[in-house]
């Protein structure tokens, strides 16, 4: 097959969630002997030096960039407020996008067009004149979701009021939109519930995947653990979950394990959690290779109170063997069985006493990351999924070829119909 992937962000590095799983798609459809194109924004919040991608990977994805201003402005949230349309959408509407992608279409024959997240849905109709190609969307998210736990937790009234206004417009959108496409991948069996349960449109779930062979797992919990979070801090559920962490949890936790550590890593650190003057909280920041940060460390910390879709950094600390303590929330979309794969702790004292327990039982933590192992390797092998995937996709082209001669046959009958009327 031939699949063009629009992107909202360029999938490489996979240096945080949504590129990391954009990137785990692309390089499992190359792997498999399937052709791949990426047509990606280049933004100011996430911006790539062509240069700086290795040449093997430029080659194998023909990769192409669209600059474009992603920046919120004052005054385009103040006009968006008189409108009906989603903010979040309007700003990647882009003419020079709309053009090279054209020129894409029209000099190449795609089996495929997968939308990588919602805000690629405006391309829809530039590819279905340019293009026969089956349209996917690939649902990172149920993006509105994100908002709306947001707004819930936000106590600023005109603040909270704005949000509100942010959740109509882009679940209006969201919704309206989702039968434009021929199928959609949602990146959990949550997501993909919710989907099915609004629309016709066929819905499969394509979780994030890792290649199993690339993650050596560090199974062995020191006699005095370390915790550990690692996530892009710009994303504001991980910059919320931090906060509570840090203001109605670790104090207590300092109080029953003295000697406790805590290290954060990841990019854009809030100039907040630089000056925190929080006991033993190490603050590393961006860190060169992730794998390894994890490797020495011992238990993952992710105490997500809003978000949706999957959290990619659990499915890599799984894979590398780590207990995690997590929520609800962040462990949504991940089919564990609690305190065998994943331990749950949804407020601050059951948050307490997962971590007091994993520090004073370093086996029972090994254990859990030995299990969290297995079931990466069971559900989460990138292999597995992408097979899962181009099944969808046949499936899918199968209909359409389907739907497509039934149209052209009755447009032959109702042709000679009124050929036979005319005589």
């Amino acid at each position: 097959m031939n699949i063009l992937m629009l992107c909202n962000k360029s999938p490489f590095p996979p240096s945080e969630g949504g590129p990391m799983a954009m990137n785990s798609i692309v390089t499992g459809l190359i792997e498999a002997g399937h052709k791949v194109k990426v047509l990606a924004f280049n933004s100011e919040k996430y911006h790539v030096d062509i240069n700086s991608i290795p040449k093997d990977y430029r080659e194998s994805t023909r990769i192409e960039f669209v600059d474009i201003n992603l920046a919120v402005t004052i005054a385009g949230a103040i006009k968006n407020l008189f409108s009906n349309e989603s903010y979040h959408v309007q700003r990647f509407i882009s003419q020079a996008y709309t053009e090279k992608l054209i020129k894409i279409l029209d000099r190449e024959r795609f089996d495929v067009v997968q939308i990588e997240m919602i805000y690629m849905v405006p391309y829809i109709d530039v590819i279905r004149e340019h293009s026969d190609a089956t349209i996917v969307l690939r649902a990172h998210n149920i993006e509105h979701q994100i908002w709306e736990r947001i707004a819930k937790k936000t106590r600023f009234f005109l603040k909270r009021w704005y949000i509100n206004h942010l959740v109509r417009t882009l679940r209006n959108y969201e919704l309206s939109v989702i039968d434009k496409v021929d199928g959609i991948a949602a990146i959990t069996y949550h997501d993909a519930a919710f989907f099915r349960g609004i629309s016709a449109t066929p819905v499969i779930d394509v979780p994030f995947g890792v290649d199993t062979e690339k993650f050596e797992p560090a199974f062995e919990v020191r006699e005095n653990p370390s915790f550990y979070h690692i996530g892009s801090m710009n994303w504001m559920p991980n910059d919320e979950a931090i906060r509570w962490f840090l203001d109605n949890v670790w104090d207590t936790v300092l109080a029953r394990i003295p000697d406790a550590k805590l290290y954060l890593a990841g990019r854009n650190m809030p100039k907040w959690l630089l000056k925190t003057k929080k006991r033993n909280v190490v603050v590393v920041g961006e860190v060169p290779d992730a794998k390894e940060f994890v490797r020495q460390h011992d238990v993952a910390v992710v105490p997500l109170l809003s978000g949706s879709g999957m959290r990619i950094k659990i499915i890599e600390s799984m894979a590398l063997g780590k207990p995690v303590i997590t929520t609800i929330v962040g462990a949504e979309g991940i089919q564990y069985t609690e305190y065998e794969d994943v331990i749950i702790a949804e407020n601050s004292a059951q948050m307490v006493e997962a971590l007091c327990r994993m520090y004073q039982h370093p086996y029972e933590a090994e254990q859990i990351g030995r299990n969290a192992r297995k079931l990466i390797e069971g559900i989460y092998d990138n292999k597995k999924i992408i097979n899962r995937l181009l099944l969808f996709y046949n499936e899918l082209k199968s209909k359409r070829t389907i739907t497509v001669l039934k149209d052209e046959r009755a447009e032959l009958v109702e042709t000679a119909v009124d050929t036979h009327r005319s005589v």
